[in-house]
């Protein structure tokens, strides 16, 4: 088929294919499936891009997921295949990649193509090279576009357009199908040679197929569909009439038809089939027109939706609904809730709600196992998929459509002050004020609420909200706030988010994580408050020192001269027992230190010499190990713990590509995963269990809880991918600072 036989075939009108039956879930569309069949099939002039477009409500949805039944191999076997046009069904092909955009970021939605081709990539900025470096071309279908996000505010449509489907299209080997609404489509072709692109506009006469649209009102409004029996329903005749009133109101909007049909049916009573100018002609003219049938305020039932049409993520738990409903309306409206599901009904649907993040967040041990296994720049690497399940048999409420809930927003007189209303509502909703027990819609998409608000600035200030709440979606609210307006713990905040949602943290370790920052950032009353949680967090950042250029750390202790006290105690002891006890009163007065590995000119640092295998000078810096501040001290002075020593100390460290793990070595499991956003340049654990940390922003101190004593001898360290920390024998630090580098 050459390029002049494709552009016919795809011209043809449906009336020249009578006896083909339609597609069962789509009921027409023919002669735009029929392109989107040579697209699959790669015929002779097809587009390798196809974006299909329309307004809110025009069908995109339906048409593409009646396709995608088309290109599943085993949904083919439940067809009737050989009733159907052929040129409307492709070949029996392997199943298309089908990332879902819904809810999710453009860095997680490119990470699904990744994990469905097996990509080697490490950053999502490969993804699409790799993709157009692969021997064959891919297959890429795209639905519900529109959808895209974790917070609606955010505009995630527009940057999955921009940063991934345009990609994609101009790679030259991903041949592309996407749902994108109308004011984006022509962004994702615009730089595409002529004839590799296309638009299939639903909403122009050329693909609009009004017959296909009366045919599925007539299939909805079928007894044998589920309708209810009525005159103008089991009457062949009478339906048609209706459905050809309603598809002709409704000027070719899906949506319109479908609410009109719900309307009629849910309240059959006193609808006359044959006054066609009651029917709707939009989704707001349904919504009034039915509030008016059942003799309601039009004004009372868009109250009551308002909260579904300003939910955020997969709908709304139906405790919220009354309590923002009453918010929204300044009024109770908790009996209409309670009463209303006859009048709401045609528009709200309960949905399953996904895999919940409860278990994510009370799943302990999963923090010790969390793996960094993407990219140094943070991003985010995984879909909600991944998430623990839990809670199942919670069920959300939602708006039918998202243009329904556009049409309700767009009728709002203040919607800026709505949202603060149902944040302030949403707020008193958390028991005690404690985040551990707030609902985890009020957790997770508060801040999505405050954004709308213009009040999201102000609600960042609890460490609590930062611990528990999503932070895919926090750090999407967050991140769409100007940084000049946010406070010093949200721009914390805002620096670790990356880390947390590129290791899918749980909260107990996206405290830790946030406990040490707060303490790099100089923030220790939002540290302590972290603390303050009941969280049981794996360590306590002890200090941080922002000092660039540390290659290396290690711990050890420095001698102090006695005390006046000491010496009276030793000369005492002598006395008494006839034998001197120096060393022990040196012992109980040396301070424990860490001893970093700075460059030349460091302030505060001494050099040490080379040595005898011709290692080159260092500079070295001494910091006490248990406060901030500096020690001028010989470094050469300083002793570090003997092997016996650190055998004997019940913790162990090992260290990964991207984290340090700690060891409690009698049970052979780690109690501490500490991750990285920046590499590590050194790390020593002490026999009393601080861990210091080198880094390119600095060097911290951790100390990490002993665990209680052991009824037998500690076993060695376990065996694990990562590498243990040699313990060293040295008992001075020159040498050894000049090897720390080097681990």
């Amino acid at each position: 088929m050459g390029d002049e036989e494709f552009r016919n075939a795809s011209d043809e009108e449906h009336s020249g294919r009578e006896g083909y039956a339609p597609h069962p879930a789509i009921g027409g569309r023919t002669a735009v499936l029929r392109v989107l069949a040579a697209w699959r099939m790669q015929w002779p002039g097809a587009p390798r891009v196809i974006v299909i477009t329309g307004s809110p409500g025009s069908g995109r949805s339906r048409l593409v997921a009646g396709f995608l039944m088309l290109c599943d191999p085993e949904y083919r076997k439940r067809l009737p295949l050989d009733d159907l046009d052929p040129t409307t069904v492709p070949p029996d092909l392997p199943s298309p990649a089908v990332p879902d955009p819904r809810g999710i970021t453009t860095g997680q939605f490119l990470w699904t193509i990744a994990d469905h081709y097996g990509l080697s990539a490490t950053r999502t900025a490969d993804i699409v090279p790799e993709l157009a470096a692969a021997d064959d071309p891919v297959t890429v279908v795209v639905p519900d576009v529109d959808r895209a996000g974790p917070v609606r505010a955010a505009d995630e449509p527009a940057r999955l357009v921009r940063d991934a489907l345009k990609p994609l299209a101009e790679s030259g080997r991903v041949q592309l199908l996407a749902d994108v609404p109308r004011a984006l489509a022509a962004q994702v072709i615009e730089s595409l040679p002529a004839g590799q692109g296309q638009i299939i506009d639903l909403d122009e006469p050329r693909w609009a197929d009004p017959e296909g649209l009366v045919l599925q009102v007539e299939t909805s409004l079928d007894p044998g569909a589920g309708a209810p029996a009525l005159p103008y329903t089991t009457a062949p005749a009478a339906r048609r009439a209706l459905a050809e009133a309603v598809a002709e109101r409704a000027g070719g909007s899906r949506l319109t038809a479908q609410l009109a049909v719900q309307c009629v049916l849910m309240r059959p009573e006193g609808f006359d089939p044959a006054d066609t100018a009651q029917l709707p002609a939009g989704a707001g003219e349904a919504l009034d027109w039915h509030a008016r049938r059942l003799g309601a305020d039009p004004q009372t039932l868009r109250m009551m939706l308002a909260p579904l049409a300003l939910a955020e993520g997969d709908g709304l738990p139906h405790a919220l609904w009354g309590p923002l409903a009453t918010a929204v309306a300044g009024r109770d409206l908790s009996q209409d809730i309670a009463d209303g599901m006859l009048l709401a009904g045609p528009f709200v649907e309960s949905v399953a709600a996904p895999e919940a993040v409860e278990a994510r967040d009370t799943a302990e041990g999963t923090a010790q196992e969390a793996q960094s296994a993407a990219e140094s720049d943070g991003e985010v690497v995984a879909p909600p998929a991944a998430e623990a399940a839990a809670g199942s048999g919670r069920t959300l409420l939602r708006l039918v459509h998202p243009a329904l809930a556009d049409e309700i927003r767009a009728g709002l007189a203040d919607p800026r002050d709505t949202q603060t209303r149902i944040a302030m509502a949403l707020l008193e909703a958390v028991p005690q004020q404690d985040w551990s027990l707030a609902d985890p819609y009020v957790r997770d998409h508060l801040a999505a609420h405050t954004l709308d608000a213009g009040l999201l600035p102000q609600l960042l200030t609890d460490p609590a909200l930062f611990a528990h709440a999503d932070p895919v979606t926090l750090r999407t609210a967050v991140e769409t706030v100007p940084y000049e307006s946010l406070g010093a713990p949200a721009r914390t905040y805002l620096r670790t988010a990356p880390l947390l949602t590129r290791t899918q943290a749980p909260v107990v370790l996206r405290a830790a994580l946030l406990e040490t920052a707060f303490v790099e950032d100089g923030l220790g009353p939002y540290a302590e408050a972290l603390h303050a949680l009941g969280l049981g967090l794996p360590w306590r950042t002890l200090w941080s020192v922002p000092l660039p250029g540390v290659t290396g750390v290690t711990v050890g202790s420095l001698p102090q001269a006695p005390s006046p006290a000491d010496a009276a105690l030793a000369d005492g002891d002598q006395a008494g027992s006839g034998q001197a006890d120096g060393a022990g009163a040196m012992t109980s007065a040396a301070l424990p230190v860490a001893v970093f590995v700075v460059p030349e000119g460091t302030p505060g640092s001494r050099t040490v010499a080379a040595d005898d295998s011709g290692t080159g000078d260092s500079a070295v810096l001494v910091h006490p190990l248990l406060s901030p501040g500096q020690v001028d001290a010989d470094p050469a002075r300083v002793l570090r713990p003997s092997e016996g020593i650190r055998a004997a100390s019940p913790l162990a460290l090992s260290r990964g590509a991207d984290h340090l793990r700690v060891w409690d070595r009698q049970r052979e499991e780690a109690v501490a995963t500490l991750i990285g956003d920046t590499p590590f340049t050194g790390a020593d654990l002490s026999p009393d269990g601080v861990l210091v940390v080198a880094t390119a922003r600095g060097v911290k101190a951790l100390q990490i809880p002993l665990p209680a004593p052991a009824a037998t001898a500690p076993a060695p360290a376990p065996a694990t991918t990562d590498a243990p920390q040699a313990a060293a024998s040295d008992t001075s630090v020159p040498a050894q600072a000049r090897r720390i580098g080097m681990e």
